[in-house]
């Protein structure tokens, strides 16, 4: 198990394991909004941006969920080059999404009270509250194995939906994304299907259920 330094705290973690594992069994505070434990790192947020020293050379800054763990690692969570960059990324989140909840009460924790940048969306957008996490994407891929929905367009017109906007035939109405967009900016359209009849068995539902209401089905299991 490699042992590495967090904020001067020595933490030993196991093989494979990412930086941000690593902060989290310290007890640093690092958020972050496009981490999903069960999911490949993706590190689309940039809000848990750490400084990092390998062997006494020069640092980096590093996005802590895609940044794996290494013997000897040096960790600072609160730099202040750390702190100014994830303080930016925060500004440009909530440039995009002026609405939401989750972004201004993580603004407000790093004391940003101001927008300098003009907003990307307009609130008129049905996709305002959506920062382009990619986490419904990738539970619909890498977890249900639908892949119903993706990414379309590019810069400010960039957006989550289905291929050409139109409701897909590989959506098993699963509820997989919403429960992990953070935003609360996905909804389940109403559908006339019977969601067993497309049930994979995939059980990430179950995972993900806050109240342990969910089992899989007698023939699934």
């Amino acid at each position: 198990m490699p042992t590495l330094i967090i904020d001067e705290l020595a933490v030993s973690v196991p093989e494979g394991a990412t930086v941000l594992q690593a902060v989290r069994l310290a007890g640093a505070p690092l958020p972050t909004l496009c981490h999903w434990d069960g999911l490949p790192p993706y590190g689309a947020c940039r809000l848990c941006l750490v400084e990092v020293w390998q062997d006494a050379g020069h640092s980096q800054i590093v996005a802590a969920c895609t940044h794996p763990v290494s013997e000897g690692l040096q960790v600072a969570t609160r730099t202040p080059q750390a702190v100014a960059l994830r303080r930016l990324m925060l500004e440009f989140l909530l440039a995009r999404s002026p609405t939401s909840g989750v972004i201004r009460d993580l603004a407000a924790r790093e004391g940003i009270t101001a927008i300098r940048f003009a907003s990307a969306a307009s609130g008129s957008r049905p996709d305002a509250l959506c920062i382009l996490c990619g986490l419904c994407v990738r539970v619909c891929r890498d977890l249900v194995g639908a892949a119903a929905i993706g990414f379309l367009g590019r810069g400010a017109d960039r957006a989550v939906a289905a291929p050409f906007r139109i409701q897909a035939d590989a959506c098993i109405g699963c509820g997989c994304c919403g429960e992990v967009c953070a935003q609360g900016a996905l909804e389940l359209a109403e559908q006339a299907v019977l969601i067993e009849e497309y049930c994979i068995g995939c059980g990430a539902c179950i995972e993900m259920c806050p109240t342990g209401a969910l089992s899989l089905p007698a023939a699934l299991t």
